[in-house]
């Protein structure tokens, strides 16, 4: 118990470190929290399910874009019924995104607007922005003057990336916390969810940004099938299932079709066939 605790708190050290090269302090500071709230909300609510749950293990990577590829708890026991199982997958994204929401406030605010030519002088990498932060910086930034851009504040890019992963674990598939939400919700029906995912998925890739190609492959390999519930008949209550339409909205403000703009497919193939 004691090592596994010491394995924790090296891991978490090394997050914050790994962070703290990729992005500086107050990056570090904002990602750190904003993911230690999401595993927190997972492993809270399976304690109070009585489902045996680490602590989360964080996953340092001291490189760009992220410095780190997040958190993960282990979950030993068996989840009972269709309501505990939704709470536990809904738990985690809904903490990370009102953290993230929060960053995004205070980063964007403190981001500044440069000109466009500046910015790729300067080798800063083009995002794209997900429906919550369009919305966010038109109502705290304004409309931008022609041939500028918001550069944003290490905040702010913590806010992008947690929106990113809350989107990434809220794809309906597998054992992702969409998953557990899309079979408490629609059980075993929920295959056809996932049948209709992976091909969106493919063609995210075609036309947006080949690294959604990795998800479907990874996704595939790794199984695309819910396990059952030890209660797979009692339904979702009528709370649960106002919060499950909540949670799309979510993932729909959080998602963006080409993260970092310009690496579709389509584009790959035609700069190597152009050479």
């Amino acid at each position: 118990m004691v090592k596994r605790t010491f394995l924790h708190i090296i891991l978490f050290v090394l997050t914050v470190l790994s962070t703290i090269w990729v992005g500086g302090r107050l990056y570090s500071l904002a990602i750190m929290t904003i993911l230690l709230s999401h595993e927190m909300g997972h492993y809270l609510t399976s304690r109070r399910y009585g489902v045996p749950s680490s602590l989360p293990y964080f996953i340092p990577f001291p490189y760009f874009p992220f410095g780190t590829f997040g958190a993960v708890i282990k979950m030993r026991g068996v989840i009972f019924d269709k309501r505990s199982l939704f709470d536990i997958g809904a738990s985690g994204p809904l903490a990370g995104f009102i953290l993230s929401f929060v960053c995004a406030c205070i980063g964007i605010k403190l981001s500044v607007a440069v000109k466009v030519s500046a910015a790729a002088s300067a080798g800063l990498i083009e995002l794209g922005d997900p429906l919550l932060f369009k919305a966010l910086e038109w109502v705290i930034v304004g409309s931008l003057p022609t041939n500028f851009e918001l550069v944003l504040h290490p905040v702010a890019y913590a806010a992008w990336v947690g929106l990113f992963v809350t989107a990434l674990n809220l794809l309906p598939v597998g054992q992702l916390d969409g998953g557990h939400i899309a079979y408490a919700v629609l059980g075993r029906k929920s295959i056809w969810v996932y049948r209709v995912l992976l091909p969106l998925l493919v063609l995210l890739a075609i036309f947006y940004s080949a690294g959604w190609l990795v998800l479907t492959i990874l996704l595939s390999v790794f199984g695309i099938h819910h396990p059952q519930p030890v209660d797979s008949v009692t339904p979702l209550d009528k709370r649960r299932r106002v919060l499950a339409v909540v949670m799309l909205f979510v993932f729909i403000f959080s998602f963006v079709p080409a993260p970092f703009p310009g690496g579709s497919l389509i584009e790959l193939f035609s700069t190597l066939l152009g050479r």
